[in-house]
């Protein structure tokens, strides 16, 4: 079981070397290290998946969380709609004019996308770890019918492990995260003592999806932006990061990333879409 603390207002996992916490992130833009930077990312420092078909399975648990580390190429799932997963790179980012900086791995293919909003975040107070401010990349949805920013489900545990589980949303919404019979075992994460909980962060529109087929559901991988989006991974460029207005701010660097799933939906016999993850990694080391 998964328990988790809070450190300086913000939810790590139990465990977790706290000597780790505050080395790992707090390098400046240009101070070396012995052995030079890893450009993947090296540090777990939270993770919080929605209910899903894969809870308390390998992609959901620490270990699945922790095997994306280092380039290792295991994999996380996030769960349904706001399940997130925050991770730290051993050094600062730099924000490198009209490229790309960072690569999200997952597993989407051609005509299947589990699109995650990405968020990206400066350790301006430099005490390596993840309690500064957020900033959501600006991917192509942004704005269009069904993106929806501040947007919250609630998730409810189920009277039996065998149930669905019932969510409600910030627009008065309401559904299940249904069960299949691939996967038979508790849906809801089993380390969340209360009755539900609630997670919030930016819808994605939903009209990529195609169930016009039962048989063969498609979910095309938006233009640009996302995690777990295109196939051979999705390229992040830090000067796409908005502030909470909707507005480019510009970052120098970061430390800090979290991928977010983004699109709330029930894909048949698939189950939830959910965003997976198999490796980070920093495009402007060799």
């Amino acid at each position: 079981m998964l328990k988790r603390i809070v450190i300086r207002k913000r939810t790590l996992f139990f465990g977790l070397c706290t000597a780790c916490l505050t080395q790992a992130c707090s390098k400046s833009d240009t101070e070396p290290t012995d052995t030079g930077p890893i450009k993947y990312v090296t540090e777990l420092f939270d993770y919080q998946p929605a209910p899903g078909q894969f809870i308390s399975q390998s992609l959901d648990n620490e270990n699945g969380a922790r095997s994306i580390l280092r380039g290792n190429q295991g994999i996380v799932s996030l769960g349904a709609f706001g399940g997130y997963i925050v991770l730290g790179f051993d050094h600062s980012v730099i924000n490198v004019p009209d490229k790309a900086d960072i690569v999200v791995y997952g597993n989407s293919m051609d005509n299947f996308a589990e699109p995650g909003v990405v968020w990206l975040m400066r350790d301006e107070n430099g005490n390596g770890i993840p309690d500064d401010t957020w900033y959501e990349i600006q991917g192509s949805e942004f704005g269009k019918p069904g993106y929806v920013r501040d947007y919250m489900v609630t998730y409810f545990k189920p009277a039996t492990d065998t149930s669905d589980i019932l969510w409600k949303d910030s627009s008065g919404n309401e559904g299940k995260i249904k069960r299949n019979n691939t996967h038979r075992q508790l849906y809801f994460p089993s380390w969340i003592d209360q009755d539900s909980y609630s997670l919030q962060g930016s819808l994605l529109p939903s009209t990529n999806i195609d169930q016009t087929n039962p048989d063969f559901i498609t979910s095309a991988p938006f233009v640009y932006g996302y995690a777990d989006n295109r196939y051979n991974g999705d390229e992040i460029d830090i000067a796409d990061a908005i502030d909470e207005k909707g507005v480019k701010v510009n970052l120098p660097s970061i430390n800090f990333i979290k991928i977010q799933t983004g699109i709330l939906a029930d894909l048949g016999r698939l189950g939830e879409l959910s965003t997976e993850i198999t490796a980070v990694e920093d495009l402007n080391i060799p």
